[in-house]
């Protein structure tokens, strides 16, 4: 096995922006709607998801909602209203500051992982709802790299009706957002959930992106086992982690076990596809 000869991160940004702009129309109209919802942070991932959206639909039909917590970083308030204007979007921001603050209040000694999955969950609520009165789906912003290492709230940043970059890895992401036209300012800066004064994803995770990004494309996308990633220059602690990383949030990925009584079960023996009746 010639580890040296697989291919690198590296991506066709034109045909990639093709599939997923033809993605985004193709789902969003197959579900009887021609609208879309998405919630811009400011970072890369929902600048790149929101500006596909509006290729694929239309800038009047695509509402970014803004949803900053008194701690936010004023840079993403900033970098969402780049987007914003660049994109020619329907916008609103509304703060979710004084949804949380009273449960915070209640629970003092939470933490601050705590505190950031509710925020991360009253976020999606607002989301929803937005959904509803402006009449578009969800679109999600999560990269196949945090798909994987199970860096998202369930019900939270996770929740989505369709996402378009969930198959690119965060060092896709930032080529596709390059050819797309994301600013500058936004792919370079350290990438940031933005839940609390100073938090970065890498710094949290404990390692970079493009480090796991290579990993990942190993394990993952060629099936090699860890002594053939070994062999190709990792740490087998680095590894050894990830792998769990993995393991103990494919909860995360699927949709609840439902407990089989019936002939047909939903996941199990009921599985129409999607466009079934389209």
């Amino acid at each position: 096995m010639d580890i040296k000869a697989q291919k690198p991160l590296e991506i066709n940004t034109d045909l990639a922006r093709q599939i997923l702009v033809g993605f985004i129309q193709s789902e969003i109209q197959r579900a009887g709607f021609s609208r879309a919802v998405i919630g811009l942070s400011g970072g890369v991932d929902s600048s790149l998801s929101c500006l596909l959206t509006v290729e694929a639909l239309g800038p009047e039909n695509v509402l970014a909602v803004r949803m900053p917590y008194k701690t936010s970083s004023s840079d993403s308030m900033d970098h969402a209203q780049m987007v914003i204007e660049q994109s020619g979007v329907k916008e609103i921001t509304v703060s979710i500051t004084e949804m949380v603050d009273p449960y915070f209040e209640r629970f003092p000694n939470m933490g601050q992982i705590r505190e950031g999955n509710i925020m991360a969950r009253a976020r999606m609520m607002v989301l929803y709802d937005q959904s509803a009165h402006f009449n578009g789906l969800v679109v999600g912003t999560g990269n196949k790299t945090e798909i994987l290492l199970g860096y998202t709230t369930l019900y939270g940043d996770s929740a989505c009706a369709i996402n378009p970059i969930g198959d690119l890895y965060k060092t896709q992401v930032r080529q596709l957002a390059a050819a797309v036209g994301v600013p500058d300012a936004i792919i370079k800066k350290p990438p940031s959930a933005d839940l609390w004064v100073g938090q970065t994803d890498e710094g949290e995770l404990g390692f970079t992106y493009d480090e796991v990004d290579r990993l990942l494309l190993l394990l993952v996308d060629h099936r090699f086992s860890p002594e053939d990633c070994v062999e190709a220059g990792f740490d087998p602690a680095f590894i050894k982690e990830v792998i769990e990383r993995i393991r103990r949030s494919q909860f995360k990925r699927v949709l609840p076990p439902i407990a089989k009584i019936s002939n047909r079960t939903v996941g199990y023996d009921f599985l129409y596809l999607r466009d079934w009746g389209t």
